[in-house]
């Protein structure tokens, strides 16, 4: 009789430890997240937060022309690659999401959210997400989050980013975010975040399909960190417009776009570097001169890299005037 007994306790108890670990397969990402869109540009974008590491690579999907995905709590990447795929199709958010919670045995433990070109929104919070847990949807954007630590996380995230609709979509998911963690954030604390912006229409070619891809792996304070990063992007946009300007001779529009990058990356040798390069490619020699004292009085290897410009055709400039360059 003990002997039965034991048997079907066994039993029992491994069914219920399988049933149990079904979601255990899947990566464990809890989390907050926004999905959102610009209604001007058509922009969308997805930003995120976890004590998990390297979040980036798994709660967020978005394709440029079609939407954004966040798949949290036990994330099935499932969800982001095929709803990306369902929507590239023509499914509505809505559509999509069903088709795909239809087909897992385990959409209780789930955290989906989908947003498409359109503006359109689908989400699902399953009731085995841990507390706190849920959603709420606003105009061309949603919020989502679970173990968090209070209530008050879902709806500081959705004022946030309402407040904060002046400024360029990228900037306006991080308000989001950083409201979420000033009310608490994750319960665990916090470790990665990622923020991904992609366009309303399909690029020409694929590889250049996100606009903005940033990803905090492992970090004490990744939204910060996050912060600082999307500040280095901005700076090197303004480097980029300052280049085409550059060779469309449009020397005023260039140190403009320059400057601008400058002020958010003040110490940033780089930058100075090629501002002064082309600042000599477009026969400013002389304003160029101090700027390169500068860089070279605190390291001499970028005297070196501006010697060899030349043979790479990156550089035009007449010997005599090189020569004084790498004399400084």
């Amino acid at each position: 009789m003990k002997f039965l007994f034991t048997f079907c306790f066994s039993i029992i108890f491994s069914q219920v430890v399988v049933a149990q670990q079904k979601p255990y397969q899947d990566e464990f990402a809890h989390t907050f997240s926004i999905l959102a869109r610009d209604a001007e540009t058509g922009e969308m974008a997805v930003g995120v937060q976890s004590h998990w590491f390297s979040v980036g690579t798994a709660v967020p999907w978005a394709k440029s022309g079609v939407g954004v995905v966040a798949t949290q709590s036990f994330v099935s990447k499932r969800y982001g690659y095929e709803g990306i795929e369902l929507l590239e199709k023509g499914y509505t958010p809505e559509k999509a999401l069903n088709h795909l919670l239809k087909q897992d045995q385990n959409k209780a433990y789930r955290q989906v959210a989908m947003l498409n070109n359109d503006g359109k929104i689908a989400v699902h919070t399953g009731e085995k997400c841990v507390e706190s847990a849920g959603h709420k949807i606003g105009d061309n954007f949603v919020v989502q989050a679970n173990m968090m630590l209070n209530d008050e996380v879902i709806e500081r995230m959705y004022d946030a980013y309402k407040m904060n609709l002046h400024l360029p979509l990228a900037e306006r998911v991080m308000s989001a975010m950083h409201a979420a963690q000033g009310t608490g954030g994750d319960i665990r604390g916090k470790q990665s975040a990622a923020l991904v912006v992609v366009s309303s229409e399909k690029p020409k070619n694929p590889w250049d399909d996100r606009i903005i891809d940033l990803r905090v792996d492992d970090h004490q304070n990744p939204i910060k960190e996050l912060d600082r990063l999307l500040n280095v992007h901005r700076a090197y946009e303004f480097m980029n417009k300052g280049d085409v300007a550059m060779e469309n001779q449009n020397t005023e529009a260039a140190l403009d776009a320059y400057g601008k990058a400058e002020k958010l990356l003040p110490n940033n040798t780089e930058m100075k570097f090629w501002k002064a390069v082309a600042l000599v490619n477009s026969g400013k020699v002389e304003t160029a001169v101090p700027m390169f004292e500068r860089i070279f009085s605190r390291d001499k290897n970028w005297q070196k890299l501006l010697e060899r410009l030349p043979k790479a055709d990156l550089l035009n400039i007449q010997p005599q005037a090189l020569n004084y360059l790498l004399e400084l």
